[in-house]
């Protein structure tokens, strides 16, 4: 049985490397290709010119990058307001925004109310 290969709007992830700007463009769907065209802000600017650069391990707080085919294979630290959540970069995220795979905010679990918390706390025991 052999093992599917991946492919992305039809290409996969050699042609998806090899794929230039204006193409990508229009493969990405809508709100990422107005974002695109309108072109990339300063802190974007640095970040591809970092990922261009070859280097590995980065740090950023620009949550709204859109990860273009360059980034696959790269390890970046997302910032997601308290820590830098480190992420590889994969071609099944091409497309997609840096801070979709950094959550902001931890699920919540409740447990059992303190001693003292409110006045209906009184008939929990306090072990």
């Amino acid at each position: 049985m052999a093992i599917k290969e991946f492919k992305w709007n039809g290409k996969t992830e050699d042609e998806l490397k090899q794929m230039d700007m204006d193409t990508f463009i229009e493969l990405v769907p809508a709100r990422q290709r107005r974002s695109l065209k309108r072109g990339f802000t300063d802190s974007q600017k640095s970040l591809l010119k970092r990922i261009d650069a070859g280097e590995n391990n980065i740090k950023t707080h620009c949550r709204n990058m859109i990860i273009l085919p360059s980034m696959i294979d790269k390890l970046l630290r997302i910032y997601n307001g308290k820590d830098f959540f480190p992420i590889t970069i994969t071609a099944e995220m091409v497309g997609h925004y840096l801070g979709e795979f950094a959550h902001t905010r931890k699920s919540v679990s409740h447990s059992s109310a303190g001693v003292g918390a409110t006045r209906s706390s009184k008939s929990v025991s306090a072990r």
